[in-house]
């Protein structure tokens, strides 16, 4: 498991879970500069507790974001440099990148954000990872996720107290693995679920 090693390209996700995932060391980041790449627009990830609160609370967030962007373009055109514009972009603004990982940091990976107590973007982007891992090689994957999918919570008093559910979503995933459904497919349940 320290040779075999997995690539994924990621993108539609914030600077926010770039944040997170990075924190994973065992593993190569290729990551889409703001330096170098102006922005033109600026596509930013909308957090579902927004989302919740209604169409007024998001047309809020969309209005920010826009104020936001407006600000970094007027340091773009007073500097001309987007590397020093970019430092008042958000952590919601979107990004993509190309990431690289062996099987034993998957796993790892797999075991800290597959868990309900991870936070929801990094959490749908485990899941989505654990889909196309498990579909590549399923006997090295065959009893990733959280934690508590092979065993006790380590949370503790924190934990989510869901064990039973997570292990579901792991079986659930599995049948649809062996059904022989595609890339797609597994993402958007992986997405879904998470």
């Amino acid at each position: 498991i320290e040779h075999a090693s997995f690539t994924f390209g990621v993108e539609g996700i914030s600077r926010a879970l770039l944040a997170q995932f990075t924190r994973h060391r065992i593993a190569s980041f290729s990551v889409q500069s703001q330096r170098y790449v102006k922005a033109d627009e600026l596509n930013y990830i909308l957090p579902p507790s927004i989302a919740e609160l209604g169409e007024e609370a998001v047309a809020e967030y969309d209005r920010e974001m826009r104020t936001i962007h407006a600000w970094y373009l007027n340091w773009l055109a007073k500097i001309g440099k987007a590397e020093d514009a970019r430092f008042v972009l958000p952590n919601a603004a979107e990004t993509r990148l190309i990431v690289t990982m062996n099987a034993r940091e998957l796993l790892h990976f797999f075991e800290l954000r597959c868990c309900n107590r991870a936070q929801w973007e990094i959490r749908k982007l485990a899941f989505a990872m654990l889909a196309l891992a498990k579909k590549a090689a399923p006997q090295l994957f065959k009893t990733a996720g959280s934690s508590c999918i092979g065993g006790s919570c380590p949370e503790g008093r924190m934990s989510c107290g869901q064990t039973a559910k997570m292990r579901d979503e792991i079986r659930q995933l599995d049948e649809l693995v062996k059904s022989g459904a595609t890339d797609e497919v597994l993402i958007e349940w992986a997405i879904e679920t998470a």
